[in-house]
């Protein structure tokens, strides 16, 4: 055969298959298991959602937050497969002015309430697949004990102190605002009134002796903790929004209510007349779940990443550090942080009457269907918005179309009909691009496909760490397409089996194309768990052999084994993602041709 290409894709000899391309010497793709390159945390990740409010029930925002921390938390099990390494914590928030006005209005005593309400959220996370290790409720024993002792800790090293505590304070919010976060607003009577200028929630001003934290102490400590780790909050415009938050004033904190006004929380020790603010109670959640203050946590406080929405980020890259810092240990490893989901434009809001129900959009939808959704139009840097008709164009068109299609006509009785991975012919499909000779079939287009789907598990890799996981679908997606695109150019359909010209190319389209899938389905398990197992069980690749850490794609064209080529498909399951649509199912009989 004679080249007559400079084209090559290059890599380290001595491979058993393609994970990585890098351009060096030839003839060789490189691999690189993901699980060989993981961060510098070490063995273990601990991963956290928000614990939710129990004033009301769940919204599709809640699900998106613990959503997110399950993706994350997922990919991170298939590449250290270990289920001692990753923890995953998420649950209720339970106590609070809020919750107390909440029960009386509905005529409850506060535990039934949050009994009621975390009950929902359980239910929830449970019917869309959230992988948690930990549900904590802020009303459980081992979480007063550990509030209890974070709060003796800070009394101990002298940054508790009792005094006049006066200002704006915002109940729906519960914490108090600096005057420049106040402004007024016209209410229905046609008063001017004190609302937040962030939430425009009404505010009122509010006199009483609390315990109060010495919180202006800790500005410069979180200046230099910020400035000297660019990722500790990502994405970056929120990074930079908490530095610009400390270039002012930071007044001490007010941790505490009195307890005549805020019953219903954790008492603060040896003083019956305050309650432990809410927001200090909440945040040490995060030190319960892994067993604080036994020794226990602290093998896995270093490795803590909290997933978090935009609305609570003081709370979280202010706060809660200084409060860590104050009771001597480091603030989080990473806070990643997400934005809002929108209904037709409109923010979400029991007076418009447009709050969506998560769990009937996961009947509607699918479980698989509706996180896909989630995660693949989410963008953590700005508001997404709702609505149906979105999610039904999307679904059908990744899911049930270029996905779904791809998997029946690469697995249909007329092109394969022996159910099986066929064999990959290396002079159809030479290793090195350019070859011209009587055999060779494969053109330009192929081998850019093999360089797409063989940078793929390490260009998702690097979108789940940078906490872009739109990013990382958006790319299984073009790869979905560009897979698409390689079946329709050389149309197997039209190729005849009893050939002795056709087969070995029929075999090759079918086998790379199975091997893209195989890819696809692997990646797609962090989102689509459901659906990433029909996919791989079809394609009869074993519960063993779906990690990341050895994913190797198309070692036949290396020229190493391929332990599926000639292994028998998994039995037939159907479609892997029926149309929401049924008015362009005639687009599901055409993949099956």
């Amino acid at each position: 055969m004679l080249r007559i290409s400079v084209l090559r894709l290059l890599g380290r000899p001595g491979t058993s298959g393609v994970s990585l391309l890098e351009y060096s010497s030839p003839r060789h793709y490189s691999s690189g298991p993901l699980g060989a390159r993981d961060d510098a945390r070490g063995a273990r990740a601990f991963f956290t959602t928000p614990i939710f409010y129990v004033n009301a029930a769940p919204h599709i925002g809640h699900l998106y937050s613990a959503l997110l921390a399950d993706a994350l938390c997922r990919h991170r099990r298939l590449r250290v497969p270990s289920t001692a390494a990753t923890r995953f914590s998420t649950g209720t928030d339970e106590h609070g002015l809020k919750i107390q006005q909440a029960a009386t209005a509905a005529g409850l005593a506060p535990t039934e309430l949050c009994d009621r309400v975390s009950a929902q959220f359980q239910q929830l996370f449970r019917e869309a697949g959230i992988s948690s290790t930990d549900f904590i409720r802020t009303t459980e024993a081992r979480h007063r004990i550990a509030v209890q002792h974070f709060w003796g800790l800070l009394k101990a090293r002298g940054l508790l102190y009792k005094g006049l505590y006066e200002g704006w304070y915002c109940a729906s919010e519960e914490c108090f605002l600096p005057e420049a976060k106040v402004t007024r607003q016209s209410g229905s009577s046609g008063d001017s009134c004190p609302v937040s200028l962030e939430s425009g929630h009404p505010v009122s001003w509010t006199k009483e002796e609390n315990y109060i934290f010495r919180l202006s102490q800790f500005r410069e400590p979180l200046q230099r903790w910020l400035r000297g780790d660019p990722q500790a909050i990502t994405p970056e415009p929120f990074h930079r929004a908490v530095l610009e938050w400390l270039e002012e004033e930071l007044p001490d904190l007010s941790v505490s209510r009195k307890s005549s006004h805020l019953h219903w929380g954790i008492p603060v020790p040896g003083d019956d007349s305050q309650t432990i603010y809410v927001w200090l109670d909440a945040l040490v959640n995060y030190l319960t779940v892994i067993g604080y203050p036994n020794a226990e946590f602290k093998s896995w406080w270093p490795s803590t990443s909290h997933i978090i929405g935009k609305d609570i980020l003081k709370f979280h890259a202010i706060y809660w550090p200084a409060l860590l810092l104050g009771a001597g240990m480091s603030p989080p490893h990473r806070i990643y942080v997400h934005s809002h989901w929108t209904v037709c434009g409109q923010k979400m809001s029991k007076s418009l009457g447009n709050v969506v129900d998560p769990r009937t959009c996961l009947d509607r939808y699918t479980v698989d269907g509706f996180r896909y959704f989630l995660l693949r139009q989410g963008v953590p840097n700005w508001d997404c918005d709702y609505y149906d008709e979105k999610v039904v164009k999307l679904l059908d068109s990744e899911l049930a179309d270029a996905l779904g299609g791809l998997l029946n006509r690469c697995t249909a009785k007329r092109i394969n009909p022996s159910g099986t991975y066929p064999v990959f012919c290396t002079t159809c499909f030479p290793s090195e691009p350019g070859l011209v000779g009587p055999s060779v079939r494969a053109q330009a287009e192929d081998y850019a496909l093999v360089n797409a789907v063989a940078t793929l598990p390490r260009q998702v890799a690097d979108h789940y760490d940078n906490f872009q996981i739109y990013k990382a679908l958006e790319a299984v997606s073009s790869c979905v397409r560009q897979t698409n695109g390689f079946v329709q150019r050389h149309a197997p359909w039209k190729l005849n089996w009893e050939s002795p010209v056709d087969a070995p190319w029929l075999g090759t389209v079918l086998h790379v194309a199975l091997e893209c899938l195989r890819v696809f389905g692997t990646l797609l398990q962090p989102v689509t768990p459901n659906l990433a197992d029909k996919l791989l069980s079809r394609l009869g690749v074993s519960a063993t052999e779906r990690g990341l850490g050895k994913l190797c794609f198309l070692p036949r064209f290396c020229g190493h084994p391929c332990p599926f080529e000639g292994r028998r498909l998994g039995p037939e399951t159907g479609l892997l993602f029926p149309r929401l649509d049924q008015s362009r199912a005639w687009l599901v009989k055409a993949h099956r041709t």
